[in-house]
């Protein structure tokens, strides 16, 4: 079915088949003009209302590193602290004021997301779905992406992030290192995902 896709084989290989969460990483550092690229790329994936809640809060070391490692789960520490870079991927619920720009065309945009919590709500869910594209976007760098959720959210939002920020994910990017892959783990079949109505 490879054929019937509009990108060829060895691209499908390197943004789905063939990549893979890394769990290890080698010590050469990811530049900031790779971050630039990865960003630049998928900032235009899609968001509702092109609401664009996603910040990625950049880590390489120091202080704010120590923080991080401090909310990370046990198994998840380790691989964070050894990474070349470390982004918290973050949703903006400030996005709203973004919005006479980026919804130019609909003058009342931003007044609809004057309700902290249905704003919060939906920085939330669009941030959600832009990090599916950043993640792509890392393997489609040629790098290796280790997203994680074994966190103490709340920790890392009182903690590491402004106030307006309120993570969403953390993964860790660079250059696989040894042992960085666990086995593929089984997807489901299409007649178990895809239903036809």
């Amino acid at each position: 079915m490879t054929d019937l896709l509009a990108i060829p084989a060895d691209v499908q290989d390197l943004l789905f088949r063939e990549a893979r969460t890394a769990n290890s990483f080698t010590d050469e550092p990811v530049t900031d003009e790779q971050l630039a690229a990865i960003y630049e790329l998928t900032k235009f994936g899609p968001s509702a209302m092109n609401t664009q809640p996603l910040r990625v809060v950049a880590i390489r070391s120091g202080e704010a590193k120590e923080k991080l490692l401090k909310h990370m789960a046990g198994g998840n520490r380790d691989k964070t602290e050894t990474a070349p870079l470390t982004v918290i991927l973050a949703a903006d619920t400030n996005f709203h004021d973004t919005l006479p720009r980026t919804f130019p065309h609909f003058p009342g945009a931003r007044d609809m997301f004057l309700d902290d919590d249905a704003r919060t709500e939906a920085a939330l869910f669009n941030a959600t779905l832009q990090a599916g594209y950043f993640i792509v976007g890392v393997r489609a760098a040629g790098l290796a992406a280790g997203p994680m959720t074994g966190m103490d959210v709340a920790g890392i939002n009182a903690d590491v992030l402004p106030d307006h920020l309120k993570a969403v994910m953390v993964v860790n990017i660079g250059h696989p290192g040894e042992n960085a892959w666990f086995d593929r783990l089984p997807r489901l079949e299409r007649d178990e995902a895809v239903i036809e109505l």
